[in-house]
């Protein structure tokens, strides 16, 4: 695919590199030479300085032939990103989409509007990541989740602890002692270990610390949590160190269903406007939420989750390590830094919302030229969760699973069939018009897209 993307910031840096990995021919355009000369020494993509509203720039870079435009200029600037996704449109890029900061676009109305103007989606990477956290606090039991079908199907997510009854266990051999009932329940699809993520094979066996991936039907999630030893937990106390813009919106989120929140922000200014933004009974403290005695003195040992999202991530880390110490059953931060999303990890940090993670899940799906509804990246891998839909047309559907040569980085999880969902196992075959949830790795992605062709 042609794709130009308009904006060299951390969303566009990220999403250069993801694409272009993905094989596609990427043009970036900024006007700011510090921005694009991080792009110009590690990427191999075309890159346009200048002016993100002029016509002569977006024709420069191609954008009558592009197949997606996306305009993702810094947070400061997103009138920007809908006069560039405006203008890509009307001098023939194929598809559009922009970023924005303000919830306004994202009503129904606006996005119609939108829509009929020729911007295909409007997304705000922040709104995004405020939704994610209060999914992950509602469902405790796991480090991350995903509903597929209104939650007929779900990914989850578990770590390994020393309490696991899945230690040392090949996957054949824990397979044997479930009843072909509960088998059928959940399916165990991918181990991230280390650096590497690894589709099981029946001889693989789990390890301590193991971060184990499982597609599940509604009724299998409990039985999940008992197999993981894992506890649910009722969150009715939280509290976030940090007032960013997705701080402020999480707050508001988490006190209209009832929960008991404190915020605390370092800025006064800050401070403030949250203050006069916020319900008055969300209770927002000045203060620097790395100190101990600070957090201590504000009920941190009360919480039943803790919530970092300052602007430095290894704040945020290291907060959400103390917050364990201080006896805080979960902790969430927000981590821009790839690198450091492994780390946390393996610090202890119970969930990583990373906004370039989000913002690539929502992007993705438009590069697979309408085959899946929608993608997203898990932590603690490069692997993609896809939704496809299967057509009459598709290689899939001719065979079972167990005979299909499907790629060896791939694995699919779950099948919704107009109301039922159910596990994907080897005599499954799969039917035009069925949902198929798939796990792949990168390097398998272009490959499952063949089979749904």
């Amino acid at each position: 695919m042609r794709i130009v993307i308009l904006g060299a910031g951390k969303v566009g840096s990220h999403l250069a590199k993801m694409l272009r990995g993905e094989g596609n021919d990427i043009t970036v355009i900024d006007n700011n030479e510090a921005r694009l000369a991080g792009i110009r020494n590690t990427l191999d993509v075309r890159i346009i300085e200048g002016s993100p509203s002029s016509t002569t720039i977006l024709n420069k870079a191609g954008v009558s032939k592009a197949d997606l435009f996306i305009a993702v200029y810094p947070a400061t600037q997103q009138e920007t990103n809908i006069v560039g996704a405006l203008l890509a449109k009307r001098l023939g890029a194929a598809k559009v989409l922009a970023r924005v900061n303000d919830e306004d676009y994202l009503s129904a109305d606006n996005r119609l509007l939108f829509n009929e103007l020729g911007i295909e989606l409007l997304f705000y990477p922040e709104r995004i990541a405020a939704d994610e956290i209060v999914a992950q606090l509602k469902r405790s039991s796991s480090s991350e989740t995903m509903d597929f079908a209104s939650g007929k199907l779900q990914i989850s997510v578990f770590r390994l602890n020393e309490e696991s009854p899945l230690l040392d266990l090949t996957l054949s051999a824990f397979m044997q002692k479930l009843s072909p009932e509960d088998a059928s329940r959940f399916r165990i699809i991918a181990i991230s270990r280390g650096n590497n993520t690894i589709i099981p094979r029946a001889d693989t066996t789990f390890q301590y610390n193991d971060l184990v991936f499982t597609f599940s039907r509604q009724d299998g999630v409990e039985l999940l949590i008992q197999y993981f030893s894992q506890t649910t937990l009722e969150v009715e106390k939280v509290m976030i160190v940090g007032g960013n813009e997705i701080a402020a919106m999480l707050a508001a989120d988490l006190y209209s269903q009832g929960i008991d929140v404190k915020l605390i922000e370092i800025d006064h200014d800050r401070c403030v406007k949250l203050t006069e933004d916020l319900d008055d009974n969300i209770d927002v403290v000045l203060g620097d939420g790395r100190n101990s005695d600070l957090l201590f003195d504000e009920g941190i040992n009360e919480c039943d989750a803790f919530v970092a999202l300052t602007g430095s991530d290894e704040t945020n880390v290291l907060t959400c390590v103390m917050a364990k110490k201080l006896g805080v059953p979960r902790t969430v931060a927000e981590v821009e830094n790839m690198e450091y999303i492994r780390l946390a990890e393996e610090m202890g940090v119970d969930s990583v919302i990373n906004k370039k993670l989000i913002t690539a899940s929502n992007i993705f799906k438009f590069t697979l030229g309408g085959k899946a509804r929608f993608v997203k990246y898990m932590r603690g891998t490069s692997a993609e969760v896809i939704e496809y839909t299967a057509t009459a047309d598709s290689p899939i559907i001719k065979k079972s699973l167990r005979d299909t040569k499907f790629p060896e980085g791939a694995i699919i999880g779950g099948v919704i069939r107009g109301e039922e969902a159910f596990i994907a196992v080897g005599d499954t075959r799969i039917e035009p018009g069925d949902h198929v949830a798939v796990f792949a790795l990168p390097d398998s992605v272009k490959a499952v897209n063949k089979l749904f062709r």
